[in-house]
């Protein structure tokens, strides 16, 4: 669990501000009763556009500018699916955004509620819940039990919409991402669940939940025959904030990129060209080092790589500085080969961007 500080709370600040309107209000909801003390220590709102029609207009304004600037861009939105037989969602899916409905965030890192409210009188509520005397942190929780009765060392899972809950719950969740303040309260959330009501083989409900997320991630997929096939854990995956750790460090106008987890290390060095600066909107030729219009990038798993040569593209879709310059948030995508050969690594990097 992180502390916002920085660069990433003045980011979130104002693209909150511009995005969707954000007050503090007391909950008064009527979720898990044991933990409501808890849960009401830090709560934030998020109206949707049926409230109030100006955050609409400035969500249009903020986007237009974020986009111009190629700035990250925060999300909020809830989605769920039920399967058949599920007690709780009854067989549907859905899926909302501040335009549709009304997100609170209640809580801290030992227990959240969040609350989505499509309507006056239509509300579900997600419940989160470390294991007692315990943080959510990122990780997989596994064997939740319901949030406010968890037991021993059990993490706590509940969800409850239009009046219906589990009596027993069986779950586990994923916390992606989790940030509070200085007062405990969450401000950033990346979670998803599935639960099962009654036992650990019912059907399940399975949601997502992000709230002033941004994107961190990184996906890769390597052509068989190419070298990262022979390296990597897996020919394709997907690094999430769940799994694994990111780290970014600046290197003169360029970035020191690694990611740690399920078993892989990988390491990348992404260099401008001569005399440039990497800048969002471009799409760069690649080689082992920069030259002219020609981008340096060296990539490893786990200490293997290319040898020789490297060729492909990379070409970056947002990317923000900090006041000194230096990169702090990207998005990329890149197509790697090696020494000649045709198999490619094609790999897509969301560093809170």
């Amino acid at each position: 669990m992180r502390t916002r500080t920085g660069w990433r709370r003045a980011l979130i600040g104002a693209l909150a501000s511009l995005t969707v309107v954000l007050g503090f209000t007391a909950y008064g909801g009527t979720g898990a009763s044991a933990a409501s003390g808890a849960a009401g220590a830090g709560t934030a709102t998020v109206t949707n556009s049926s409230q109030n029609t100006a955050s609409t207009k400035t969500a249009a304004r903020a986007a237009t500018v974020s986009s111009a600037a190629a700035a990250p861009v925060a999300v909020t939105r809830w989605t769920q699916t039920s399967e058949a037989g599920d007690p709780v969602g009854q067989g549907s899916s859905l899926a909302y955004t501040p335009e549709t409905a009304s997100f609170t965030v209640s809580g801290t890192a030992e227990y959240v509620r969040i609350r989505v409210m499509p309507s006056d009188i239509s509300y579900w509520d997600v419940e989160f819940a470390a294991p007692h005397g315990d943080e959510l942190t990122p990780g997989v929780y596994t064997r939740a039990e319901g949030a406010a009765v968890r037991t021993g060392h059990a993490p706590g899972l509940y969800v409850i919409g239009e009046g219906r809950g589990c009596g027993d719950t069986y779950g586990q969740f994923t916390i992606n991402q989790i940030e509070t303040d200085a007062s405990g309260a969450v401000t950033v959330l990346d979670a998803s669940y599935t639960q099962r009501c009654g036992n650990a083989t019912a059907p399940a409900l399975r949601g997502s939940f992000k709230y002033h997320a941004l994107p961190l991630s990184y996906s890769y997929s390597a052509d068989p025959g190419s070298t990262f096939a022979q390296h990597a854990i897996a020919a394709s995956s997907t690094h999430t904030g769940g799994s694994s750790t990111f780290a970014l460090t600046p290197s003169a106008e360029g970035v020191q990129y690694m990611v740690s987890g399920m078993r892989e290390y990988w390491e990348m060095s992404l260099e401008p060209p001569t005399g440039e600066r990497l800048e969002a909107g471009r799409t760069y030729p690649i080689a082992f080092s920069s030259s002219e219009d020609v981008a340096g990038v060296v990539i490893n798993v786990s200490a293997y790589g290319c040898v020789r040569t490297v060729t492909g593209d990379l070409s970056f879709t947002r990317l923000t500085r900090d006041d000194d310059g230096a990169i702090k948030a990207f998005a990329a995508t890149f197509t790697l080969r090696c020494d000649g050969t045709d198999p490619a690594l094609h790999g897509t990097i969301h560093h809170y961007a």
